[in-house]
């Protein structure tokens, strides 16, 4: 009989309506309340979003600097900076010019500001222009410098017969063309289970892998979990498995050489969505001249084991 493991971390409370520890892109699924905001909370979102959420921000911060200060300049008197439109928008617009190129210290001489309070408003924007920049430039870095795991695990977690026994299977390959170095694997299964008393609590096992690490990733790695007398899935029948309140939750951990570092990523499957009698077809086959050709599109592909 499989022996329970302590908690990883997750929690051992749980409840009938419990959704998934981990979403499909890896975040954790947990909704936070009450949560304190700070700078460096800001800085983490803002390395970690996509580039075009990235870009967005920053398009969204520099009309709202520009604007705030085109309002300034547009209410003490755009004579001090241009020649007055006779419509608030035209104005409006000049100022807003003025601005963009007092924020960005382009400065391209068609206007300048006239007067001390002028002066002092252009010159404090000018500063913030430079930390702007400057804290952009501190992201962009971040965002390049940042290991970023670029694993691709297979949409479904299959069930068939592999060595005279069930076993319960996933893949996964790399996204880029750079090879992972000694890559490993840990699988843990999280059961929900509900008590005499009528508690819900979550039961934790490690699943033994009939592979837990290799030594390269060039292609596609199926990991195998043999559902032999040692593990915890033994007690289930086939079709009980895909009722049970259960998830498989997975941690990779291999070198990455652009980074010069190790990296994590972790992943789940749950349990009633596993495919039975199903298995993955191959991802990759060779040319005419020997060359590998591996194809990404068929990392989740599978096709029916049963015998027609």
């Amino acid at each position: 009989m499989a022996k329970r493991i302590k908690d990883p971390g997750i929690g051992l409370s749980s409840n009938e309506q419990a959704k998934r520890f981990i979403n499909p892109d890896g975040s954790f699924n947990i909704k936070h309340i009450n949560r304190r905001t700070s700078i460096s909370r800001s800085y983490n979102y803002l390395i970690s979003i996509t580039w075009t959420e990235f870009f967005g921000w920053v398009f969204l911060g520099y009309i709202l600097i520009n604007s705030f200060f085109a309002v300034i300049y547009t209410a003490i008197g755009i004579s001090a900076i241009a020649e007055p439109t006779g419509s608030f928008f035209g104005d409006f617009l000049k100022a807003f010019f003025f601005s963009a190129q007092t924020v960005t210290t382009v400065g391209y001489g068609a206007m300048a500001p006239k007067g001390v309070i002028f002066g002092v408003i252009s010159s404090f924007e000018a500063l913030i222009g430079l930390l702007s920049f400057s804290f952009i430039t501190g992201l962009l870095y971040g965002r390049f410098s940042k290991p970023k795991p670029s694993i691709k695990f297979s949409d479904v977690m299959v069930i068939r017969k592999h060595q005279e026994t069930d076993a319960i299977m996933f893949r996964l390959m790399g996204r880029s063309t750079n090879v992972m170095i000694t890559p490993r694997v840990k699988a843990t299964l999280a059961l929900s289970q509900k008590l005499k008393t009528g508690k819900y609590v979550n039961n934790f096992y490690n699943l033994d892998l009939e592979r837990s690490e290799i030594t390269y990733l060039p292609t596609t790695w199926t990991i195998v979990h043999p559902i032999d007398k040692s593990s915890p899935l033994a007690e289930f029948e086939r079709d009980e498995l895909v009722r049970l309140n259960g998830e498989v939750l997975i941690l990779v951990s291999y070198y990455d050489e652009s980074f010069a570092q190790e990296v994590h990523q972790i992943h789940s499957y749950v349990l009633k969505n596993v495919k039975l009698d199903e298995a993955f077809v191959p991802a990759f086959h060779y040319d005419k001249d020997g060359y590998t050709v591996l194809d990404h599109n068929k990392l989740g592909k599978t096709n029916s084991t049963k015998r027609k």
